[in-house]
């Protein structure tokens, strides 16, 4: 039995979110271990909040930007290979609503970036993973399901 079959096995829920306007898709660019990274605001859910509320929290912190949530990507499982840690990823799009330029962004973020598909397609080798530009895609083709995909239940 290797190691990983005998933990528990615990993915981390995370969020992402796609905004595009004006036919450029809202990204962020990060600093993990050393190399700086461009991906989607997103981030680990809280205890406490929805999908959607955490995937809006997300952006907010990591750009800048309020959204509004719109709809409901899918879910992606991935292994990231830099630390072995599964993640469970639920991905929505999201409208720009307002821009806040005095906030401050997540430590980490270097900056938030407005780029069109041709230039994220260049920097294909500087995605986070490969689900950002698989999320792009998504929403590229109209692959969009109902909020109610990824809605909260709560016990009577």
């Amino acid at each position: 039995m290797n190691q990983e079959a005998s933990s528990p096995y615990t993915p981390h829920c995370t969020v992402a979110t796609v905004v595009e306007r004006q036919q450029r898709y809202l990204l962020v660019l990060e600093e993990r271990n050393g190399r700086l990274l461009y991906n989607q605001p997103a981030g680990h859910l809280e205890a406490g909040e929805s999908l959607i509320e955490a995937a809006a929290r997300e952006t907010l912190e990591e750009t800048a930007w309020n959204v509004q949530i719109r709809a409901y990507l899918g879910v992606s499982l991935y292994r990231a290979p830099a630390n072995g840690v599964t993640y469970v990823r639920h991905s929505f799009s999201g409208r720009a609503m307002g821009f806040e330029p005095e906030r401050a962004l997540d430590s980490g973020i270097v900056e938030a970036v407005w780029l069109d598909i041709t230039e994220i397609e260049a920097l294909r080798d500087h995605l986070a993973s490969p689900l950002v530009y698989q999320d792009i895609l998504r929403y590229r083709q109209d692959k969009l399901y109902p909020l109610e995909m990824a809605d909260t239940y709560i016990a009577p």
